[in-house]
């Protein structure tokens, strides 16, 4: 047997947990729904939130900021921190920590307390995902690890899809708050059944013993660099296209910041020791790939995300629950689809599911780029579930192949680069569709303008019946040239919407393209994947 398989499979036989393993799976499961969901959950709170504490919306974005900044900061960090304090005890602080901020969310009296109270939120969150990761791991062997990945899959997919929808239901029957206040009952019994359930693997325990017992220098400017980074990074892609990107001082200043420390960051960790951030890991290609994978995914998968309940919203007259439910039907077939897919990685490979998730991903959005504003809930329906379909695909074989070639020691901090790409996926795809509804909806403002005047005999023609059209109704010649003057304007600018949001489905179809070629580069696994 090859040594990787012998890492990664029965070298790990005696370290099995004493309680059956699904529990465990089950356990970390549900924490990690929980922080995924908050990504989400609170965008379309966000007026109610603002309302509510007496400011404005652009204000109120902070809410969500500030949460993704401290996500960033923790996530490739949270392996270090897992093996100098123990990553059981690591996690139970986590899940305690969200638990607790999102009470004191759900308490805050005024909206820079809010923010403050989010920061703790997303510290403690950012740690929940990667240490989930490497618990179920180190906790199934290899050949029962792409069942355990479905399970998870379910919560890290399901987890986003289903957050507009579970918000948008809370805010319109109680109240903002509840958004926060939900997340208690569930973290109370993740807390509770991790202390049970969880323990650390002895190759974790001996790890963590030999960092006290040889008093584990802290690699402060390692976390220093990092945590500017990446918390610089995640501020200029949530406000870059509000402030007009690099036309904006400050958002020019944070990418500075972003660019020298993470530069700096990946000089100073390649000279430690014991670094933060393990960057020998990105040696290994399947490794590499996954997270390249892992990247696309988040892009395309939040991408989507915020762009369907915003277009339905401002253009079809959903309300927040209603844009929500249409993402409903696409989150429940993948939970559906997502354990059966695990039994297709045998015999078709996880490369050929990868190759033909990305391929239904892109078939989702152009199908999405082809709807008009005649589209009914099912028609827009249709291009979620085709998504649902490609995500199932995805999850499991991508999983399966970032850990296939690692050595089982590295997979703690394998799962914080992991979780990394994801989250970064998901805010550049967040500020990719963001300016391109912008950069395209400049675009077709001015084509259609172009057509739009008194030397255009067709739209004159059309003006001129609308015109007699309202005199017809009742009105008067000036009140009626002016009631058509609006409809016009309106027209327009609803036409120019709807295409810049075609557009943008367009373009992160062509996004997702990137993953086919990608998939083929995979080096086959070291043992055969079962579910």
């Amino acid at each position: 047997m090859s040594a990787v398989a012998l890492a990664s499979g029965d070298a790990f036989a005696g370290e099995r947990p004493a309680v059956n393993p699904w529990l465990i799976a089950l356990t970390v499961t549900l924490a990690t729904f929980m922080e995924l969901l908050d990504t989400s959950i609170a965008n379309v709170a966000l007026p109610n939130i603002a309302g509510g504490l007496a400011s404005g919306e652009d204000e109120a974005t902070w809410v969500l900021t500030s949460y993704l900044v401290a996500n960033a900061v923790v996530l490739p960090l949270s392996a270090w921190l897992s093996e100098i304090i123990g990553r059981k005890r690591y996690y139970l602080i986590c899940v305690a920590l969200f638990t607790g901020s999102s009470l004191l969310c759900g308490l805050a009296p005024s909206l820079g307390t809010l923010i403050f109270f989010r920061i703790l939120q997303g510290i403690g969150g950012g740690g929940l995902a990667p240490v989930s990761q490497a618990i179920l791991v180190d906790t199934f062997p290899l050949e029962k690890r792409a069942s355990a990945f479905a399970i998870y899959g379910q919560a890290a997919v399901l987890g986003p899809a289903l957050g507009p929808t579970l918000g948008g239901l809370i805010t319109d029957a109680m109240s903002w708050r509840w958004v926060f206040f939900i997340n208690i009952p569930v973290g109370l019994i993740a807390l509770f059944f991790a202390n049970q359930l969880v323990h650390d693997p002895p190759v974790m325990q001996e790890r963590t013993a030999l960092a006290r017992r040889a008093g584990a220098k802290v690699d402060f400017m390692g976390i220093l660099l990092i945590a500017l980074g990446f918390g610089c990074l995640e501020v200029v892609l949530d406000k870059g296209q509000r402030d007009d990107w690099f036309e904006s001082t400050s958002i020019c200043g944070f990418f500075i910041i972003s660019a020298i420390s993470l530069l700096a960051a990946v000089w100073w960790e390649r000279r430690q020791r014991d670094p933060v951030v393990d960057l020998s890991l990105l040696t290994e290609r399947n490794f590499v790939l996954a997270n390249i994978f892992y990247f696309l995914f988040g892009f395309v998968l939040i991408g989507a995300t915020v762009l369907q309940p915003e277009m339905l919203q401002q253009l079809f007259g959903y309300t927040a629950t209603q844009s929500g439910l249409s993402l409903s039907p696409g989150a429940l077939l993948l939970a559906f689809l997502i354990p059966i897919s695990t039994k297709f990685i045998p015999w078709a490979g996880a490369k050929n599911l990868i190759a033909l998730g990305f391929g239904l991903l892109a078939l989702s959005m152009w199908y999405y780029s082809t709807l008009d504003l005649d589209a009914t809930f099912w028609q827009i329906v249709g291009p979620r579930l085709v998504l649902g379909v490609g995500l199932s695909f995805l999850f499991v074989p991508i999983s399966s192949v970032a850990y296939s070639r690692l050595n089982k020691e590295k997979n703690n901090k394998a799962s914080s680069l992991t979780n990394l790409f994801r989250n970064l996926g998901g805010s550049f795809g967040i500020s990719f569709v963001t300016t391109m509804l912008a950069r395209r909806g400049q675009y077709h403002q001015t084509v259609l303008a172009e057509h739009i005047n008194n030397s255009d005999p067709t739209a004159l023609g059309a003006f001129h019946h609308l015109v007699r059209t309202l005199e017809g109704a009742g009105l008067s010649a000036p009140a009626a040239n002016l009631k058509a003057q609006a409809l016009t304007a309106h027209a327009l600018d609803t036409q120019v919407s709807i295409l810049s949001f075609l557009d943008a489905f367009w373009l992160l179809g062509l996004v997702a393209l990137i993953g086919i070629p990608l998939a083929f580069f995979v080096k086959p696994t070291a043992a055969p994947v079962k579910g």
